[in-house]
């Protein structure tokens, strides 16, 4: 992916747990108004990564800029403006109500918002989300799938919120649909390339190859710490990245206009065992 400008790019980044390597010499530009989705099997590195790119772990190499400044330079309450962060596991050890969480999207965040500014952000926030029903809920007493969309809420309230500070903005999600049911996983899905048509930088983690191909304007391949592939999905899946990374013998099939590939798992269901 090439943009004269990225919001945020990683060039030759690095990550090291004890001796084990699990990012090496990353690079990775996220461009305003695209959706990037990245994928990979479990312990790719795709989650240190993202975790790299938004500051939460520091790199053992390599360089990470946000809007043109190094990203360890950005003051936090810069950074709160500048990107938001749906981690895969969010625990809370208070009983906070839904419209409790979601407020904490805007704390603290933003230049000059009225309190009434915030709370519209808020109830805008969980409406779009599809749990404004739930804000008088108490979050430990709802499904996996239902925190899960209130955490999506929290995001989209610190984006708004942030936007008083910051015009270009980061989106990280990582892993957001796990939990949810198909009607969700779509609506999520739909919303967040809504928010990168707003000229936001959008980078989700994902598992589902067919969804990962139908949303992505750029699509990540990771393996083993490394990018090994990267670039528009059409381009980029092929049967043989399935078998060296995914370690699966399927085939790729291609859906007429615009020829974006999918699989058919039942392939693997039909053959006859070795």
């Amino acid at each position: 992916m090439s943009e004269a400008n990225p919001i945020l790019s990683g060039h030759g980044v690095g990550f090291l747990a004890g001796e084990r390597r699990l990012v090496t010499d990353a690079n990775l530009e996220l461009a305003g108004g695209t959706t990037t989705i990245l994928i990979g099997p479990n312990g790719a590195g795709k989650s240190t990564l993202l975790k790299l790119l938004t500051g939460e772990i520091k790199p053992a190499g390599g360089e990470i800029r946000i809007a043109g400044e190094a990203l360890a330079a950005v003051p936090a309450w810069r950074l709160a403006c500048l990107r938001a962060v749906m981690a895969q596991h969010a625990r809370l050890a208070f009983p906070f109500s839904v419209y409790e969480v979601a407020s904490l999207g805007v704390d603290g965040i933003g230049r000059a918002l009225t309190r009434q500014r915030r709370e519209a952000i808020v109830a805008e926030s969980l409406a779009a989300a599809g749990v404004i029903d739930l804000a008088g809920r108490r979050y430990q007493t709802l499904s996996g799938g239902e925190q899960q969309r209130v955490q999506f809420a929290r995001v989209l309230c610190q984006l708004e919120a942030g936007r008083s500070v910051a015009e270009r903005q980061v989106l990280f999600l990582d892993e957001p649909i796990a939990s949810l049911d198909l009607c969700h996983q779509l609506a999520l899905l739909d919303m967040s390339r809504s928010i990168a048509a707003r000229g936001v930088a959008v980078l989700i983690v994902l598992h589902d190859l067919n969804l990962a191909v139908t949303y992505a304007d750029h699509l990540v391949v990771m393996d083993q710490g490394h990018i090994i592939a990267q670039g528009p999905p059409a381009k980029t899946l092929d049967d043989a990245l399935l078998r060296q990374v995914f370690k699966v013998d399927l085939t790729l099939s291609r859906a007429p206009a615009p020829g974006l590939p999918f699989l058919l798992p039942q392939q693997h269901r039909a053959r006859p065992a070795a």
